[in-house]
């Protein structure tokens, strides 16, 4: 790609031993500087392509983070001063000219990627750190990841879709961010959490295949894999099933790897949420590595131990814990456990005794021998292992167990290679308010499975074993995204309204305008929306998605660039009806 234009020839990272000789004129900005003695300099000169060494005239005032303009001739560097871990190490411009753009202050800090810096300092001062080698390379991965999902997209028919940014606030709308509306004060706009009703609109319209790279805003707690903006890769299709929307995204997610590592995935294998609750405590498991968890609640059927009488009682296996952990770090473990809900956790060493393996230590005192062998077998266990039980209501204890494991065995997230999961057939309820109505565990436009139809005849505790036609695309531990099969059938969906206790008037003025273009004609449809953010990061080896943003808030959602959020004045308030108690 030819990046030359009227004020340089060459981009500074891409200058190689095939230049020799040629006089070239490069642009940037100046990360180090070297004096040998008075007339002789030495510059490294840094855009977003690379770094180049230029050998200026000692009496030119370059200093660091100066914006310039130098032209010269390339020449091969001295055997001797040649630097192999450098793209164009082979090579330096002997500098004629010299042309100071702009100078600069002192940087509020180092360049380098090996100094750590404060996260608010770096986002104070966004515009310098967006210089850094790292983020230069995240946002250029990020915008491969954009190109390349619109290239999968559009290969198979979908068509770009831009819905509104100012829209209703949704009845469920406590995250939802509200903009006054200065026409009709009183009112408000919300913006948008999700395209999900407009995109289901745009079935209903013909479009068939619609997909947005959409901008979404939700009003909720910051961490590492979640902001208060988002993008996400938003798509819905017409007179598909759930198998067709797997197709189509994971070729999307296979382009955007594939642009990425060099490497195209083909394996997306699948895993229900049951099996997968069970399995690792999670309905986004992290199948880069073991430590599974076991149903021990058989082996414990009869046991005399009071800590095992429980509904439920599941083990992992931490491979050389012994070595691994000590009695401190344990008894820290067993406190964290109690914060997670859980009563104890109980512990166990995996050791030999009288060429026999045992378990020892810990709560080892308390099982009969056959306990003991039942859980070293069941758990695969094996000397120097430790073990670790948790005995509970099953729900909680897949909850610790996960947790526990996560914390035990979960490697880097740019280690282990990219690992995606679909996770299919969650449950329709998520469990029973305490007037016994079920509560749901998606939108209510979400279509039940269609072998537990009868189930939502039967109603009762009967709901809970409904499953959705729900799915969720998970990498790595984190949840890509979600998305469902919908209600095109009015029967069916007013048995679920029936269901959740949504009477007929009030699902008219909750959702009244999605159900009367469903009485026009509703083809059926599905969809699915991931969020590229947390894409971006994984393909990238990041561990938090505010190094992919290019000005994200701080974990508190702050914006330390502009100060936001900020007063406005009270002209302004007064004319969108607004007033703020003092």
């Amino acid at each position: 790609m030819d990046l030359s234009t009227s004020m340089r020839t060459h981009m500074c990272g891409s200058l190689d031993s095939s230049d020799i000789g040629s006089v070239v004129t490069v642009c940037g900005w100046v990360d180090r500087r070297r004096e040998h003695g008075e007339h002789l300099v030495f510059i490294d000169l840094r855009d977003h392509s690379g770094v180049v060494q230029c050998v200026v005239d000692g009496s030119h005032d370059l200093r660091s983070e100066y914006v310039v303009q130098l032209t010269g001739e390339v020449r091969r560097r001295p055997t001797d001063t040649a630097n192999p871990d450098l793209a164009t190490g082979e090579i330096e411009i002997e500098v004629s000219e010299v042309e100071v753009l702009s100078i600069a202050e002192p940087p509020p800090f180092p360049l380098d990627e090996r100094t750590e810096v404060d996260e608010t300092i770096r986002l104070r001062h966004r515009y310098v750190d967006l210089r850094k080698a790292r983020m230069q390379r995240n946002l250029r991965i990020r915008s491969q990841v954009n190109s390349a999902i619109r290239r999968g997209m559009e290969s198979q028919g979908f068509v770009e879709v831009e819905t509104p940014m100012l829209m209703a606030s949704s009845p469920e709308g406590a995250r939802d961010f509200v903009v006054p509306s200065r026409k009709e004060p009183g009112s408000f706009y919300a913006l948008p959490q999700s395209p999900q009703l407009y995109k289901q609109l745009c079935m209903v319209g013909g479009v068939d295949r619609y997909y947005q790279i959409a901008r979404c805003l939700r009003d909720e707690d910051l961490r590492a894999d979640r902001q208060f903006e988002f993008m996400q890769l938003d798509a819905e299709a017409s007179f598909v099933g759930q198998e067709d929307v797997f197709g189509f995204i994971s070729h999307a997610i296979a382009e955007a790897t594939e642009v990425v590592t060099g490497v195209r995935p083909t394996d997306f294998p699948r895993i229900s949420w049951l099996d997968a609750m069970e399995r690792y405590g999670s309905d986004k498991p992290d199948v880069r590595f073991g430590m599974e968890l076991v149903e021990l609640t058989p082996v414990f059927a009869r046991t005399e131990a009071r800590v095992f009488q429980a509904p439920c009682v599941k083990g992992i296996c931490m491979p050389g814990g012994v070595d691994a952990l000590s009695r401190n770090q344990i008894d820290a473990l067993v406190e964290t456990c109690q914060r997670w809900g859980a009563k104890g956790l109980a512990w166990m060493k995996v050791v030999e005794r009288d060429s026999s393996v045992v378990l020892d230590a810990g709560v080892a005192k308390f099982l009969t021998a056959e306990e003991s062998t039942a859980v070293i077998s069941a758990l695969g266990a094996g000397v120097g292992d430790m073990v670790f039980l948790v005995a509970d209501d099953r729900r909680l204890v897949r909850h610790v167990l996960g947790l526990l494991r996560l914390e035990l065995g979960r490697p880097p997230v740019n280690e282990g290679g990219l690992h995606y999961l679909w996770v299919v057939d969650f449950p329709l309820f998520e469990g029973f308010a305490d007037d016994g109505s079920p509560l749901p565990a998606h939108h209510p436009f979400t279509m039940p499975h269609p072998d537990d139809l009868e189930l939502l005849e039967i109603g009762g505790d009967a709901l809970a074993d409904v499953r959705s036609q729900a799915y969720d695309l998970v990498l790595n531990g984190w949840e890509l995204g979600s998305g469902s099969v919908r209600i095109h059938r009015r029967d069916i969906q007013n048995q679920i309204f029936t269901c959740l206790g949504i009477e007929p008037a009030e699902a008219q003025r909750k959702f009244g305008f999605l159900l009367d273009a469903f009485g026009y004609g509703a083809p059926p449809h599905a969809g699915f929306a991931f969020g590229i953010d947390r894409l971006v990061a994984l393909l990238a080896g990041e561990a938090n998605i505010r190094e992919v943003i290019a000005f994200p808030k701080t974990q508190s959602g702050a914006d330390p660039l502009t100060n936001a959020p900020s007063p406005i004045d009270s002209a302004h308030l007064t004319e969108l009806g607004l007033r703020v108690p003092r």
